[in-house]
């Protein structure tokens, strides 16, 4: 099968149904700008997903130090050993007693996990599918239907947005705050549905002075699985963000304080280059001659800049919306629920129109949102 092209005209998940559905075996060869994974396929199903150009904080050994699984010491001489016995990094770690097999698999799993869904993150980039034997391992991986893959990966493209919102960057300390209920073998339904096992394996890493990328690699559960726990987990109360790792602590009225003005001044900004760009077109148009023929041109102009900050705000908005829905498990009644949460002003909802924006709630998840008639 000739399978061959760029990830804008054919996406990972449309190459990955495919291998599925025509059970191909061989190996896909994905290049984006300096990164380069090849993913394995047995009969469509997926068995490796090998990174040859992983950075080297990334690489097993290293993974397993910055999960402080073993030492520095000890990853410097099981490489000595390997460059001898020619065996696996893993195997010889096993053999020495400084890692478990379950440990070996797990972190195993777990690099497999993180190649092969940072594939949904890439925008652009080359695909190639070369068919053929393919050789791995089958004591350390278990094969992996696509089908799986692609609903985890669209999952995570759907959520990574509204935890960014929580978690903007990694070196965000947290603190705890609120204490864990009790553990309930029952639990995923009713009150505490969002403290699960990942919650739990973080909330314990959590001291005040740890970040984000370093729960990261104590939790073993992944960059999305981590980050999704700290969401749910502030969401919840049981803890919470501190400032980021070198910037000096503000008093809490202090900190609120300059969020006012840094919001204030964004907003004078905002407003002076709106009130900036009309100017200039009505001064065009009252000191150029030909200013009459050039009306149409004004008013075109006048409208794309409307256009502009009108798809800025429904970004806002839309943002707000999901920040609300996390939180209260359904989306708002109306946009002065998100005002009387603090999540939008006043002047939010209707910027840059005389009008508010239309907003139906269509059901407990859907909604319409659109642009007022001028």
């Amino acid at each position: 099968m000739a399978l061959a092209g760029t990830l804008k005209d054919f996406g990972i998940a449309d190459i990955l149904q495919l291998i599925a559905q025509q059970q191909k075996t061989g190996m896909l060869h994905l290049r984006s700008k300096d990164q380069e994974v090849n993913v394995g396929f047995v009969d469509g199903a997926i068995v490796s997903a090998e990174s040859s150009t992983r950075k080297k904080r990334d690489l097993f050994g290293h993974l397993l130090v910055r999960a402080e699984l073993i030492t520095e010491t000890q990853l410097e001489q099981a490489l000595e050993t390997q460059k001898r016995s020619l065996q696996r990094l893993g195997d010889v770690l096993v053999s020495s007693g400084v890692l478990t097999t379950d440990q070996y698999k797990r972190m195993a799993q777990l690099q497999f996990n993180e190649t092969l869904y940072r594939l949904f993150s890439w925008k652009s980039g080359t695909y190639e599918f070369e068919q053929g034997p393919v050789h791995h391992d089958t004591h350390d991986l278990d094969p992996v239907r696509a089908e799986s893959v692609l609903m985890e990966g669209f999952r995570m493209v759907d959520e990574w947005p509204v935890i960014r919102r929580r978690i903007p960057r990694y070196d965000l300390v947290f603190a705890t705050g609120l204490p864990l209920p009790p553990d309930n073998p029952a639990e995923g339904t009713g009150e505490f549905a969002t403290i699960g096992v990942p919650e739990r394996r973080v909330f314990v890493l959590v001291n005040g002075f740890r970040d984000v990328r370093k729960l990261v690699d104590l939790s073993c559960l992944g960059e999305f699985e981590t980050c999704k726990a700290l969401c749910n987990l502030a969401n919840l109360g049981h803890v919470q963000a501190l400032m980021p790792v070198g910037q000096p602590d503000l008093p809490e009225d202090d900190v609120s304080t300059f969020d006012r003005i840094r919001g204030a001044v964004g907003r004078v900004i905002v407003s002076m280059g709106v009130l900036a760009g009309l100017v200039g077109i009505l001064l065009g148009t009252q000191l150029n001659p030909w200013a009459g023929r050039s009306s149409a041109a004004a008013g075109f102009a006048e409208g794309v800049l409307r256009q502009q900050m009108t798809r800025a705000q429904l970004s806002r908005i839309h943002g707000a919306l999901d920040v609300y829905r996390l939180e209260r498990g359904d989306v708002p009644p109306s946009l002065e629920a998100l005002v009387d949460q603090g999540l939008l002003s006043a002047s939010d909802v209707r910027f840059p129109w005389a009008d508010r924006y239309y907003y139906r709630r269509v059901g407990p998840q859907e909604f319409i949102l659109l642009p007022p008639l001028r």
